[in-house]
């Protein structure tokens, strides 16, 4: 039988290692191992492991004399002409000298494993910030726009031995690293970056004829950068130029003021709806706008404008706290969350017939979350599933049903956040979740899961023609509710009411659909997805009990679902999500949120406003 396309599973940029075989757990945190004790032969002492991506991880040291550094490794496992990029990123980090860029210390080769040495910036990424905070307020996204503004100003120079202005080509909030004590940012991760081919007025950058008459020039030289945040030419191929960068910083600001995790909802929720000043809102819906002519007029509005921009007089004002337009429960729990996120059903979001345009492309990032996820769909489609995921960056657990009619949209949800200190930022997630499904006009049913990597069971077996075995120590965790949460049965959210799911496909085998079936009269809420590989198979769950008289039978049908894993045959994915009980809000249509500034007059709000301390 032909393997199922599994790779649609995680919309996440990483795997939890959680959800990596033993085998593949055990290499990894070996390779790691193997990668702090090379460094720490070197001299470097305090080694972390700060950040993992596509191409490699990141470690962070400290020197003999207390210099911060940090360490890029390439994955071994990536073809030769990736693993060369490090030292083509070195090359191009050692171009430029510019305060908000941490510099080159070393490239260098121990054995076979290139290591790239670079300064460490202070601080947390703003993604991480973006996180933890939610929106940020509009004093500050101008103030971290001004820095941009600075260095793409610095960029498109055409100075250093290239004589070349550079293109970074991956401006995203987390390759910028903010130190809050002065709100200073720094631009890190140069591994999409190159010399520009076209300069700001796409005319041909060449240092002489012969490279003009060159196919170089036919042929653009580009990486792709964080498809979530690059613009439609980088995405497509057009010839570098300092304009991709522009782009990069659009999609970066708006998803910083906006709370998201991408820059596709600028149409369902504006900048000019996020409370900044008019001037400022108006040129990032320029920057970010369809027609490329507008967004080459707000962009040289950018590099031009912006240092007048920043110098007007903003303070912090008070704003209320966000309401959640569906409910979210905070339940603190002693146990560390990994939340990963499963979707289904979301084929109905791609539009019918759309060409794919991106199949050509070889690149470990545009396969890992851009083929099988997004192409196809529309920005604010796009802008709906990131903001989804973006929910599972958060420690949480639960599920949602997203059902769109013509009349507007039915969403159930049960989310149980365990960090109540995050509950402002992540009603701000699920807020806009909200607002971009309203902006969706079209008919189908949408479903997520948000469970926690760490409760996944994982079976090995030699060959795809063999059994699962099942260890007899492993069972499917559950919460048990302290007293009975009782409703109206006939509001209860049944696994089987919206019939199999289009988008699974491994069959499971009667005995656990009839388990599943005397679950379904049990009350209570979970999930359970079962992702049969070769030669691995993962049970992820999360259960939660609401009438502790029946613990005993739930327990045994848990235990009985387990015991009929031997019988799983064929490959793919199929999962059951069950809510608590029906208490669905409605919300109509709204094509765009509506307008909302940053006030001219900001000290004389912040005097009259309520919400003032008082003293």
């Amino acid at each position: 039988m032909t393997q199922a396309p599994l790779q649609q599973f995680y919309i996440p940029e990483e795997q939890s290692i959680y959800l990596l075989s033993q085998d593949d757990a055990r290499k990894l945190k070996a390779w790691v191992a193997l990668c702090q004790e090379k460094l720490e032969r070197l001299g470097y002492r305090d080694i972390e492991l700060i950040g993992k991506g596509a191409y490699g991880f990141v470690f962070a040291g400290v020197t003999a004399l207390g210099d911060q550094y940090v360490f890029k490794f390439t994955r071994i496992t990536l073809p030769q002409h990736l693993q060369d990029r490090l030292e083509e990123e070195a090359f191009m980090l050692e171009q430029v000298a510019h305060p908000r860029v941490p510099g080159l210390i070393a490239y260098q080769r121990v054995r076979n494993q290139s290591i790239l040495v670079m300064q460490r910036a202070p601080g947390w990424n703003l993604e991480e910030v973006s996180l933890r905070e939610g929106r940020l307020s509009p004093r500050l996204v101008v103030r971290i726009a001004d820095q941009l503004a600075d260095i793409l100003r610095n960029l498109r120079q055409e100075k250093g031995p290239a004589g070349k202005p550079i293109v970074h080509g991956d401006i995203k909030p987390s390759n910028l690293v903010f130190d809050a004590r002065d709100e200073t940012i720094a631009l890190i991760d140069w591994g999409s970056s190159v010399f520009a081919q076209l300069d700001a007025n796409q005319q041909f950058v060449a240092a002489s004829v012969m490279e003009l008459m060159s196919d170089n020039l036919q042929q653009t030289n580009a990486r792709l950068g964080d498809v979530y945040f690059i613009g439609d030419e980088q995405l497509n191929g057009a010839l570098s130029s300092p304009r991709f960068d522009e782009q990069g910083a659009a999609g970066t600001l708006y998803a910083l003021a906006s709370a998201q995790s991408c820059r596709f909802g600028h149409h369902a929720i504006p900048a000019t709806s996020l409370g900044l000043p008019v001037e400022f809102a108006r040129m990032l819906d320029g920057m970010l706008d369809p027609d490329p002519r507008l967004r080459m007029q707000a962009g040289d509005h950018f590099i031009r404008e912006m240092p007048r921009m920043a110098r007007a007089v903003m303070i912090d004002l008070p704003e209320p706290a966000e309401l959640p337009l569906v409910p979210v429960w905070t339940r603190p729990s002693g146990r560390e969350i990994d939340t990963v996120v499963y979707s289904s059903r979301k084929a109905f979001l791609r539009e019918e017939g759309v060409a794919e345009t991106l199949n050509d492309v070889n690149d470990v990032q545009l396969d890992r979350y851009y083929k099988n996820f997004m192409q196809g769909m529309g920005e604010t489609e796009k802008a709906f599933l990131a903001a989804v995921s973006r929910l599972g960056r958060y420690p949480v657990v639960g599920g949602l049903a997203v059902r769109w009619e013509r009349e507007g949209v039915y969403i159930d949800t049960t989310l149980n956040l365990h960090d109540p200190a995050l509950k402002p930022a992540f009603i701000a997630a699920v807020n806009n979740m909200v607002n971009l499904a309203r902006a969706i006009y079209r008919q189908g049913i949408f479903k997520s899961c948000l469970f926690n990597a760490r409760d996944t069971l994982h079976l090995e077996r030699e060959a795809a023609d063999q059994p699962f075995v099942l260890d007899p120590n492993m069972q499917l965790r559950y919460e048990v509710s302290a007293v009975p949460e009782l409703e109206d049965r006939s509001r209860l959210h049944s696994y089987f009411e919206d019939g199999p799911d289009p988008e699974e496909f491994l069959v499971l085998p009667e005995t656990i659909i009839v388990s599943l079936e005397a679950l379904n009269d049990i009350h209570h809420t979970g999930m359970i997805i079962f992702e049969a590989l070769p030669h691995h198979l993962k049970i992820h769950s999360y259960y939660r009990l609401l009438d502790p008289s029946r613990e005993a039978e739930f327990k045994q049908r848990l235990e009985d679902i387990l015991a009929a894993v031997g019988l799983i045959e064929g490959l793919g994915i199929s999962g059951f999500m069950k809510m608590p009980y029906k208490d669905t809000r409605f919300f109509p249509h709204v094509e765009a949120q509506p307008e909302r500034f940053y006030p001219r007059n900001p000290r004389q709000v912040a005097e009259l406003s309520p919400l003032r301390e008082s003293g």
